[in-house]
């Protein structure tokens, strides 16, 4: 097999090859010939999505960001439905901010996605409003905004509904940054609609999905999986693939409250640093990943307690060296979510100083607390 056969990994949509092994597509041969002879290959997946669906194993490979961009472009050559999928839980690291140069005049739907992260306390109208407020700063008017759950198929009903409404038998891209579940969201319609449970591959992994993946629609046109945008600018990208699911929860999360005096400093373990610079005692609610290591100090002990612990007692980060916390102080006026980068976000009073050290490159956010 060459890399000019017209075959493609269902999983990840590379064109599969046997040549190559660090290359993405890559087949041992031998493989090949099994489910050629067995006349199976449309039902080919590469060794690279085989031993992540199986085994969990992830490979590096040279992933390039301006081809996946490139093939996005291509979107806006040609008329079709956008659905646009965000994680709710890191709304900041999801955001493509020249997605209109990607898709032209097509029109969008904006999906929210992982609401079975969030506690039953936060009120779905307010996030539904942000999201609103968030996609009009990017110049963007959703047709429609819908909050699922991809894992849980919550949702996923409504969603479809919404998308035969608005595509008129056009082709649906689902696009958006790595890791916002976008083929989770593509196995949960074909769960839904198909005989199949799950075909394409998903991960916790950057750049899981490698090409375009079509799926024939009833009434015509195609649903179409695309590859996750790369973003340097992301907690992710910080992080050894072992270190990921420090700030991916797959479960619902669990609020941790920390009644804080003024000069008192808590660590997301490695990550982050929120010192209490200045206002009355308060209370801060953090939500995190559940099994990420937060501690509490004295902000006169937590430069040299940092400098001591970080890669042992705060971990992650395991690899100290290349890390480097950049600091930003925010007063805040109002209740207020703190959003870390993908981190998660801390609920913070009005009326207090606070200083927010994030990884070089990364800025805080702040909304109005969406909680009840």
């Amino acid at each position: 097999m060459s890399k000019t056969d017209k075959i493609y990994c269902i999983g990840c949509g590379a064109a599969l090859q046997s040549t190559a092994p660090d290359q993405p597509g890559y087949l041992p041969a031998k493989t090949f010939q099994k489910y050629l002879q067995q006349d199976q290959l449309n039902e080919l997946y590469c060794q690279r999505c085989f031993r992540l669906r199986h085994y969990n194993e992830v490979a590096e490979l040279p992933l390039n960001d301006v081809d996946f961009q490139n093939l996005l472009t291509a979107i806006g050559h040609q008329r079709a439905l956008v659905v646009y999928v965000v994680d709710i839980f890191n709304f900041s690291g999801s955001v493509i901010r020249s997605l209109r140069q990607y898709i032209g005049h097509n029109p969008v739907l904006l999906v929210g996605n992982k609401i079975d992260l969030l506690p039953s306390s936060f009120n779905k109208n307010k996030i539904k409003n942000w999201l609103q407020q968030q996609a009009k700063r990017l110049g963007l008017h959703p047709v429609a905004i819908q909050l699922i759950s991809a894992k849980k198929l919550s949702q996923i009903d409504q969603l479809l509904a919404t998308i035969e409404q608005y595509r008129q038998q056009q082709d649906v891209y689902v696009i958006g940054m790595t890791n916002v579940g976008k083929s989770t969201l593509i196995n949960a319609i074909l769960q839904a609609r198909t005989e199949f449970k799950e075909l394409v591959t998903t991960s916790n992994f950057p750049g899981t999905t490698l090409n375009e993946i079509r799926i024939p629609l009833a009434q015509g046109g195609d649903l179409v999986d695309t590859p996750g945008i790369l973003d340097a600018h992301q907690m992710s990208s910080y992080l050894t693939t072992s270190d990921l699911k420090y700030i991916a929860p797959q479960t619902e999360i669990h609020p941790r409250v920390f009644q804080l005096q003024p000069q008192q400093t808590l660590f997301f373990a490695g990550l982050a640093r929120l010192d209490f610079l200045q206002g009355p005692p308060s209370t801060f609610v953090a939500y995190v990943e559940n099994h990420l290591y937060l501690h509490r100090t004295k902000l006169s002990h937590a430069d040299l307690f940092y400098q001591r612990q970080i890669g042992q007692l705060l971990t992650p980060p395991h690899d100290p060296k290349s890390f480097v916390l950049q600091e930003h102080t925010l007063t805040i006026k109002q209740k207020s979510d703190v959003l870390l980068a993908g981190l998660g976000w801390v609920v913070v009073a009005a009326g207090i100083t606070i200083k927010v050290y994030l990884p070089q490159g990364l800025k805080p956010t702040v909304r109005p607390a969406l909680i009840n």
